[in-house]
Formats: structure tokens, sequence, C-alpha cells
């Protein structure tokens, strides 16, 4: 594995689709060379092994122009159809590899197996096909540690997966040197039972490729550690006083967050904003990979009252329902609702001159409430004098 610390360039960055097209088209260009060599070299050494690594080394060409391909369309920008931007581009891209490197072993396997039932029949190999299977070996590993490098650095699934195909290209090249090996020692079923081995082995890693990439696609979550460490950050937000609710999944290297926040239900909402955009904007700072969260504010963790605020009237309707409760009182200036635990508490700031005496507010807030029994929207009714600003 690569020793290298990621680096956090920009998803929409230029620099991060040039290095990831640059080790692509390194690939593109080894796997072109290997391919006519080796499918060149295994017909004239009578190499049959030699010439399925060449068109394995074809199909690495296919997988390399898919990637070029996702490539160019992940760094799109996000649009009216994709407002998420395009990243699943490569999501679906390493879905896809990962079934080319199952069905790569599969078509390994069933070769080999067909070999095993007549070994009598297969002709003698020439000694160049070692050389070049040799060859292939040494130039697909290293071609598999330079864009496991690139891969890594840049957080893309995408050319992590390539670069896996790329080891198991290596492992093909293993088998087919000491099939021929094998073959020219007078063991001429070597290569057939290596085959089958590192087909499984191929297999295995597409499976576990395609496996991941789908996960992604139905929106899997982040891992439990990951989620707990956004979890704890958003509680340590000042202002948070707990978490109602947190979503989370991965789209390509990147994550997106879906969250709840509970606060005071007496704050204002200018003040239940800001406490969201620092929530917000701590997810960011302190997780690299998180590259958007949604903060909705909640003003208690009571689902049931929840509901019942939704099938609370309108704020026209509830002043309509106030009227009655405020007879014998002036226009208010202002009316404040707080929408509390299924019901409603009401601030009502009346002109600061009704009012002769502290006692006359106190007087006229008691009858407020008398009138309040037993109503069904109204929990209380807080009087206030208001000075109006000219």
């Amino acid at each position: 594995m690569s020793s290298q610390q990621p680096i956090n360039i920009p998803y929409d960055d230029p620099r991060r689709h040039a290095m990831a097209n640059k080790s692509t088209w390194v690939s593109v260009a080894a796997n072109t060379l290997l391919t006519l060599l080796q499918i060149m070299a295994g017909v004239f050494a009578h190499s049959q092994s030699l010439i399925a690594d060449g068109m394995h080394s074809l199909s690495d060409l296919v997988c390399d122009f898919l990637v070029l391909v996702a490539s160019h369309h992940s760094k799109n920008p996000a649009d009216e159809g994709h407002p998420y931007g395009h990243g699943r581009v490569e999501t679906a891209a390493s879905f896809v590899l990962g079934a080319i490197l199952a069905a790569t072993g599969g078509a390994i396997m069933v070769a080999a197996a067909m070999k095993l039932q007549n070994v009598e029949h297969l002709p003698p190999v020439a000694p160049l096909a070692l050389w070049v299977a040799l060859g292939a070996l040494v130039t697909k590993e290293g071609l598999f540690r330079y864009m496991l490098h690139v891969g890594e650095r840049l957080r893309s699934p995408m050319l992590i997966a390539n670069a896996w195909h790329a080891r198991s290209d290596a492992a093909s090249s293993l088998v087919v040197a000491v099939g021929i090996g094998g073959n020219l020692m007078g063991f001429v079923f070597a290569d057939s039972v290596a085959a089958i081995l590192v087909g499984f082995m191929i297999v295995r890693m597409g499976i576990v490729f395609a496996w991941d990439a789908f996960q992604e696609l139905i929106d899997a979550g982040l891992s439990i550690d990951e989620v707990d460490s956004i979890r704890q950050t958003l509680i340590d937000t000042l202002g948070v006083k707990s978490l109602h609710e947190l979503r989370t999944r991965r789209m390509a290297h990147r994550a997106l967050v879906d969250a709840h926040i509970l606060v005071d239900p007496r704050i204002s909402v200018s003040e239940g904003h800001c406490i969201a955009e620092r929530a917000r904007g701590r997810v960011l700072k302190s997780h690299p990979t998180v590259v958007d969260v949604l903060v909705h504010v909640d003003p208690e963790d009571d689902l049931e009252h929840d509901e019942n605020a939704e099938r609370m009237p309108e704020r026209e309707s509830l002043l309509m329902h106030l009227a009655p409760l405020l007879n014998g009182l002036p226009e208010p200036k202002k009316v404040v609702l707080h929408y509390i635990g299924g019901k409603v508490e009401v601030e009502v700031y009346l002109p600061h001159d009704f009012f002769d005496s502290g006692s006359a507010l106190a007087k006229a807030e008691a009858d407020v409430a008398k009138r309040l029994t037993d109503n069904q929207y109204f929990r209380s009714i807080a009087l206030n004098c208001m000075v109006v600003k000219k």
C-alpha cells in the first residue's frame, strides 16, 4: 500500500482530474504495448496462455477508456438534472470495473479447467514466451503501484479499483510465467492449476469492488466511527442542545450529511439559523471528506408534538382565534408564536402607553389567562408593552 497521505484537492479542481487522467493514460500506453507484444509472442511461441493474457490486457484497455470517460463526466459541476454533481459517475465506473474483474477471473478459471481436461494435447511452448510473461509481470506490478499511489492520494475509488485491476493482471501474468516454466520443465498441467487459483482471487476482488460501489449507489451510510465523530462535532457546537437525527451517504470519495439539531425553542429564527451555520461549518472543517451538510433546526425532541404542529392552523388563522382572547385590548403591535409541546405560547406586544401601571398590565394578563381554559390551540399568552420607534 502507498504510504503517501491523501491530498485535499477540491473535487472540481482541474489539478485533480489532470492527475487522474495522467495515470490512466500511462496505463493505456502500457496495456497497448503489452497487448500487442503478448499476442504476437504467444502466436509465435505457441503459447495459448500468453495469448489469453494478451486478451486480458486488451480488456484493461477497455477499462482504462471507461475510467477516462467517467473522470471526464464526473468533474462536471452540479446542474438542474444533477443537483449534487456528477460524482456518482465514478461510483458507477467502479461497479463496472468490479464486474469486469469478476468476469475476467471466471473466464480464467473456465479456460484453465478446460486445459486440464486435455493435457495430452497441449503443444510445447518456446522459451520466448517465458521472457515475455516475466516482462509483463514486472510491467503490470509497476503499473499497479503507480496507479494505487495516485488513487489513494486523490481518494478516488475508481482509480483504486483500476489499480487493483492492474494487480490482477500481474497475478495472471505470474500464472502464465509459472505455467510456461512448468511446461518447459515437463509439468504441462502446472499453469492450468495455478490459473484456477488466481482466477478465484480475481473473482473475489471483483466482487468486493462491485459490492462496495453497489452500497454507495444505494446510499449506504458512512461507517459507525465516522458517523459518531460527526455526531460529536455537531453536539459540541455552542447552542446545540442535542441531535434529533443524523443521516450520511457517500458520493465517490465525498460524503454528504443531513442533520436535525435541537435548540432552545424560544430563541429567534435568526439565532437558530446562526447556530445551524456554525454547526455546519464545524463539520466541514473537522471532516475533510464531507463536502456538504444540511442542518435542520428542531425546537424540541418530541415526534408527537411535531405532528401536532403540522396540524396547527396557519398564522393568520391563529391570529383570528387569538383576537377574542384579547377582547378589550388595543390591536397588538407585534405577535410572536412559539410552537411548543403541541400547542402555541404567545407573546403579545401592545402600545407602551395603554397601561397606566404595572398592576393594570398584570390584571389584563390574568383576565386573558382565564379565557384560555381548555383552549385547543393556545397554552399561554404573555402581554408586553412595546415602545414604538419613530
